[in-house]
């Protein structure tokens, strides 16, 4: 039996940026049920609130929902070639489409509509699961092959896009998000003990593994193939970072990054929808900004977010400042402690691993505010510090670095001289004395930990005997250690940028982005994680990124004619969300009540009186609000995915 469901609409071209679903039977012969395909689709439909559609046909099933962006009348998924026998189902946009399009016409491809999506179609008719080492773009999509019986997934190069896969023995199943995969009751939502571990290890679940066991992240830059009941999975693409840069003069290297900026940003802009830009203040989304202005003849419009509150930083000033500068038509929302406790429930249900971000409310708010003014794309700055070194903490450990390096056998003296300094009011400076006798790759667990940071320095007090037991002796910075030992012939900022481009960015950073976005419908865009722009980031010397006391060095120097100074040179916020004192003030009921409750699922892992003693150190001031806000996300994860309770 074969069942199909399509709009009916002209096909002549369309941007897919959606969600994918699909199921495949591993021995061939079990059909798959078309009523499940659309339960899938209907979980995941703020993806795609504007269409849908299914092919099912003996035992594969393909399931996609559409948000339309580009030529808003046309356009169906699934899609096929000219006699039906390859289908698609796609999640994102195909910068170079144009380009490959001619090249198959040229061979003799017939098209039938303008998408990029039929460009993948027939580009994988000539080079088979290869297709995707020709394809520039941000992108997950499934290929079925009639003839061969061959199921392909594919994921971009940085994993801007997500999808997930399970097998269950007798099936493969895969979606553009988890919630999705457990529509099939086959599918068991059992919590991995591991994942735990490493979640509390990195305040995020770095590699492929997610909190469930069982289920799969496909690698970013990877593609699976599943034919004759087995399946393989492949690496198509890696950051290589130049042993022998290629780039000697600072200057000629400021002006192919602007040459390299315009043209990424204007392939981003390709919409018939309103793109607007979401403004942190900061040098990345300002930096967007000012080539995104460039290449319309519309004003764009800005969204940025402030809190209720005199007590932390306000990002607001210097967005308006860098919207008054480009005449951006600007909006802003005010959210408060009622709004985050709220949004909560949303966040695990959206977010669906354990992501401690609670810059993630702000995001998700401020995309809300951008389609209630009728924008449905979004420009981001996301990935300016990971390609061109703008965390301080590289700076700081890179010096660290180079006076361990000094001090050679004189080490202690180094740790004396820190804590020294700490114990004078330098406070902040004590976390680096225990990483004196580590070298980098011990304690560098991504941008977001070390062995010293809270958790991993108290698992052994924190933990109980049963799950201590249970993990056994698997390290709990494998992920991390296993990128170190490809990165070990690089400069350490190199091989620091390397390990979270390769992690954190992609497992926490563009998982929030992504699924923040999507639930309310909107498309974020990110110009600066184009691979044309990381791979030529990768290829610049390390003092070209960072020197000195300064970050981002060749990025500032690329903008500095065009973006206020105020903004090039102001401290590094980020979107500054003050849950530290709403978990601690406000919110304090409900962090006492979710994670000392009796029948909280937290038990199976955790000490009660070491959990006590953590949310009462949090409530004296000491700074335990990231465990905190992570405890809160592992327990209402449990409620949500595992019990089914209090799902929004």
């Amino acid at each position: 039996m074969t069942f199909n469901q399509h709009e009916n609409y002209p096909q002549t071209g369309d941007d897919y940026m959606c969600g994918i679903v699909g199921k495949f039977s591993l021995d061939g012969r079990q059909p798959v049920d078309p009523e499940l395909i659309k339960r899938m689709t209907d979980v995941i439909a703020h993806r795609g609130p504007d269409g849908e559609g299914q092919h099912v046909t003996g035992p594969i099933g393909l399931g996609h929902r559409r948000l339309s962006i580009i030529d808003l009348n046309t356009g169906s998924q699934p899609m096929c070639n000219e006699d039906g026998t390859v289908w698609i189902v796609f999640n994102g946009e195909i910068y170079n489409y144009l380009l490959l399009r001619a090249e198959l016409k040229a061979q003799g491809h017939t098209f039938k509509s303008a998408s990029d999506t039929e460009v993948i179609v027939h580009l994988y008719e000539e080079l088979g699961e290869q297709c995707v080492s020709r394809l520039q773009g941000m992108f997950s999509f499934a290929i079925w092959d009639e003839h061969k019986q061959k199921l392909l997934l594919a994921r971009d190069r940085v994993g801007i896009k997500p999808l997930y896969y399970t097998n269950t023995g007798t099936e493969l199943l895969f979606a553009s998000e988890i919630k999705a995969l457990f529509v099939d009751t086959s599918v068991a939502r059992n919590i991995s003990t591991r994942g735990v571990d490493r979640f509390l290890t990195y305040y995020y679940l770095p590699g492929n593994e997610t909190l469930f066991e069982n289920i799969y992240k496909l690698d970013p830059g990877h593609y699976l193939t599943v034919s004759n009941g087995q399946i393989k999975k492949c690496q198509y693409w890696d950051l290589h970072f130049g042993i022998s840069p290629r780039w000697e003069r600072f200057d000629e290297a400021v002006e192919a990054l602007q040459e390299l900026l315009q043209r990424s940003v204007k392939d981003h802009m390709i919409s018939d929808v309103p793109v607007g830009v979401l403004l942190s203040g900061g040098v990345d989304s300002t930096g967007v900004l000012r080539y995104a202005v460039e290449q319309s003849d519309q004003p764009i419009h800005t969204f940025t977010v402030g809190f209720e509150g005199e007590a932390f930083p306000d990002e607001r000033p210097f967005a308006r400042l860098a919207a008054q500068h480009f005449g951006t038509i600007h909006q802003e929302i005010t959210i408060s402690a009622a709004d985050f406790c709220n949004f909560l429930p949303k966040y695990i249900w959206h977010m669906e691993e354990p992501v401690c971000e609670p810059p993630a409310f702000a995001l998700y708010l401020v995309s809300r505010l951008a389609r209630e003014s009728s924008v449905k794309v979004l420009l981001s700055g996301e990935g300016g510090d990971e390609a061109f070194g703008g965390y301080s903490k590289y700076r700081n450990l890179l010096a660290l670095e180079g006076l361990k390096s000094a001090f050679g056998s004189a080490r202690g003296s180094l740790s004396f001289g820190i804590e020294a300094l700490a114990n004078l009011g330098w406070k902040r400076i004590a976390k680096y004395s225990n990483l004196i006798n580590l070298p980098l790759s011990q304690y560098y667990f991504s941008f977001t930990a070390t062995p010293d940071t809270p958790f991993n320095r108290q698992k052994h007090t924190l933990y109980n005997k049963d799950f201590i037991k249970f993990l056994g002796s698997r390290a709990s910075d494998e992920p991390t250690r296993l990128l170190f030992e490809q990165a070990d012939d690089l400069p350490l900022l190199h091989q620091m940028l390397y390990v979270d481009t390769k992690s954190w960015l992609p497992d926490d950073l563009l998982v929030k982005a992504d699924k923040m976005t999507m639930a309310t419908s909107v498309e974020l865009r990110v110009p600066l994680l184009d691979s044309r722009v990381l791979e030529f980031a990768a290829s610049l010397p390390p003092h070209f990124k960072v020197r000195g006391l300064t970050t981002k060095r060749i990025l500032k120097a690329a903008l500095k004619d065009s973006v206020p100074s105020a903004i090039l040179n102001r401290k590094k916020t980020g979107f500054p969300v003050p849950y530290d004192r709403w978990l601690k003030n406000e919110m304090k009921d409900f962090v006492f009540e979710t994670l000392l409750n009796p029948n909280s699922n937290l038990r199976n892992y955790f000490c009660k009186e070491s959990l006590i003693k953590m949310i009462e150190m949090n409530q004296r001031g000491e700074g335990y609000s990231q465990e905190i806000f992570s405890l809160l996300v592992l327990e209402l994860l449990h409620q949500q995915f595992v019990e089914g309770r209090g799902v929004p």
